[in-house]
């Protein structure tokens, strides 16, 4: 019998017997890749290891400590847990049970609208332990619409979905998948999974909330099991220990215990106030980026915080953005929204003149606060909130300037970022989707500029095939912070729906008119998140240059006050953030809530720092305290570290 051969991802081939599967492939390049795999990619679709192949097919294996491969392993994860709640819930409904970062989570409807306590949560874990033990086969199936149907005609949620496919989506024509554990369980999908239950185990349910159907919140409302699953034991703890110190880091417990932001039930969900010592750290941040915006040569705007509806007609936020909106206001004849977004107001900037192409690029830079109705279910601190102001820019150029204005501006972007800690940078280039506004050689442009500037800067990017938005491709930056989260950033996004929209025209050396590109462009996203970012990823000890407070002095005992608070004022003079504390208590206790403040400097004057003009410095996060320093060594140690800018995360 004739034999096929297929293409590895290096550009090798590989001959193999006629019916051989991507497993038999794995097995045929090595055991150790065979004992890793848990999927495929077959001409660049994902397909289960039992997947027959054909000759000329470029096949990869999908390993499980592979991004793709924890998806398979968490999706897997995911039909076991449905298995067992419907084993021990008889009845049970189920919806959806989809991987997601670093987990899973499945959506269930219980009999009687009874509800999952935490205690369920380690029955079901032993149950599904069971599962994975019983070596259970995933086995794909494919049937009709109507054969789906009839399967799965006692589970409503998915009735809901395959009345929901069109002729043509899924497996075939018109046809659904579905993968079967046993003969009694079944689970609509679209696949791939892991072989066999044996090849799944490292795993935790984690958690039980609420979720509407679809997350709509008119329809039902569901109970949603949290899980993480990982390829190994050791991967699995090192994600939970991660977990714990995130728990540690959070900005929300941190906000109250540094006092520096709340969020007052009297104004809202979503919208924060920021305490002086908060309201300083943002300061501080706003100061900053005011100064590097100054010198990139941008020019500052500012505008109102809300407009009539129709600048939001013009723009297309109420076509495509209004249920994240806030509800409109009447007033004399004429409906008003809080603004969502900036740039609607800076397109009338940019048309309150005619432009040459002499003034172009146009930088165009404003600290706007703006709004936006988020659901109260994913509000998350100031990390998701309802009120935030943008560090939001507009970049007016024309074709030639587009590219070298992006290469700048990424620069400019890891310039800032750099400045606050960040050192791991990934990014992603999204580009045109099917349905586009636009001409294609535009948006080629853009996309060629986009990804020029990532090549220049060096930055590791990935390209995410069609997933622009429909009127501009992007650059989406990512850091990773202390603890290895990944944080999704700055972005580069060129646009060219509303200077359509709104006629942008300059003219250009040949005296005829031109329409500009133009590039949104944010660096902190928004002022508050990144606060919030900062938080967690400092732990709250927030470097020298950023601290609320950079150094407390205390003295010896009470009678040493005198020397303390002249220490501190000389501290102020010099332009640093420096306070004492009366000697009225022990110092070990006062040495102790300094640090539980994370200040990064406690100085504590005794008898001989007054003689000698020296203090005993804690530095945060050293072994131990030095003796004897001469206050303007300290000083000017101060200065080199604020002035320079020096981060050290905890």
């Amino acid at each position: 019998m004739a034999g096929l051969t297929v293409t590895l991802p290096d550009g090798s081939t590989k001959d193999l017997p006629q019916g051989s599967t991507a497993a038999d492939l794995a097995a045929a390049v090595g055991p150790r890749l065979l004992r890793a795999a848990v999927a495929a990619l077959v001409n660049d679709a994902e397909a289960d290891l039992c997947t027959p192949l054909a000759d000329g097919d470029r096949v990869a294996i999908v390993t499980a400590t592979s991004d793709e491969g924890r998806k398979v392993l968490r999706h897997s994860t995911a039909h076991v847990l449905a298995q067992a709640v419907l084993q021990l819930w008889p009845g049970a409904k189920f919806a959806i049970g989809p991987p997601i970062e670093n987990g899973f989570y499945y959506d269930f409807d219980l009999p009687g609208g009874a509800s999952f306590s935490e205690e369920d949560l380690a029955r079901i874990e032993a149950r599904m332990r069971e599962i994975v033990a019983e070596d259970q086969p995933f086995v794909r199936e494919e049937m009709t619409r109507d054969e789906g149907l009839t399967t799965f005609a006692d589970q409503p949620y998915k009735v809901e979905i395959i009345e929901g496919v069109e002729p043509g989506e899924g497996a075939t024509h018109g046809a659904v998948s579905a993968y079967r554990n046993t003969p009694a369980f079944i689970d609509l999908c679209r696949g791939p999974h892991v072989p066999s239950t044996a090849r799944l185990g490292s795993f935790k349910l984690m958690r039980v909330a609420g979720a509407y159907w679809r997350g709509d919140e008119r329809n039902r409302q569901l109970q949603r099991i949290y899980g993480t699953a990982w390829e190994s034991d050791k991967a699995l703890q090192e994600h939970l220990a991660m977990l714990e110190e995130a728990e540690r880091r959070d900005h929300r417990k941190l906000g109250a215990e540094l006092d520096l932001f709340h969020f007052p039930p009297e104004i809202g969900g979503g919208l924060c106030v920021f305490h002086p010592k908060g309201g300083l750290v943002r300061r501080l941040m706003e100061d900053y980026s005011r100064a590097e915006h100054e010198a990139g040569g941008y020019q500052f705007v500012f505008t109102p915080h809300l407009a009539k509806s129709t600048l939001f007609e013009r723009s297309g936020h109420l076509e495509w953005y209004a249920d994240g909106m806030y509800p409109p206001m009447e007033m004399e004849g004429a409906t008003y929204y809080p603004k969502p977004m900036n740039c609607p107001m800076h397109m009338l900037i940019y048309n309150a003149g005619q432009r040459s192409y002499r003034e172009l690029p146009l930088r165009l830079f404003e600290l706007g606060t703006v709004y936006r109705f988020e659901r109260s279910g994913v509000l998350h601190g100031i990390l998701r909130a309802r009120g935030f102001t943008q560090d939001d820019a507009h970049i007016f150029c024309t074709p030639e300037q587009l590219a070298p204005e992006l290469a700048s501006l990424l620069a400019f972007v890891i310039r800032l970022l750099r400045a606050f800690g960040f050192e791991e940078f990934e990014a992603e280039l999204a580009t045109r989707p099917d349905k586009f506004v636009g001409e294609p050689a535009e948006w080629d442009q853009a996309t060629d500029a986009l990804r020029h500037a990532l090549e220049v800067a060096g930055v590791p990017f990935r390209v995410a095939e069609g997933e622009g938005a429909f009127y501009a491709p992007k650059i989406d930056m990512h850091i990773r912070d202390a603890i290895g989260r990944r944080w999704q950033m700055s972005t580069l996004q060129v646009d060219f729906q509303l200077p359509r929209r709104f006629h942008l025209e300059y003219t250009g050396a040949d005296n005829a008119r031109h329409r500009p590109f133009m590039v949104h462009r944010a660096l902190f996203g928004s002022i508050e998140r990144f606060f919030g970012i900062l938080v967690e990823h400092y732990a709250g000890a927030f470097p020298t240059w950023l601290a609320p407070v950079q150094v407390r002095v205390l003295g010896v005992r009470n009678d040493h006050d005198e020397a303390a608070r002249s220490l501190a004022r000389r501290l102020g003079d010099e332009g640093f953030r420096a306070e004492w504390a009366a000697g009225d208590e022990p110092l070990a206790a006062r040495i102790r809530r300094a640090k539980m403040d994370k200040l990064p400097y406690i100085l504590v004057v005794g008898d001989d720092d007054i003689a000698a003009g020296t203090a005993g410095v804690n530095a945060r996060g050293a072994e131990r305290p030095e003796r004897g320093v001469a206050a303007e060594a300290f000083i000017e140690r101060l200065r080199h570290e604020v002035d320079n800018r020096l981060t050290s995360p905890s």
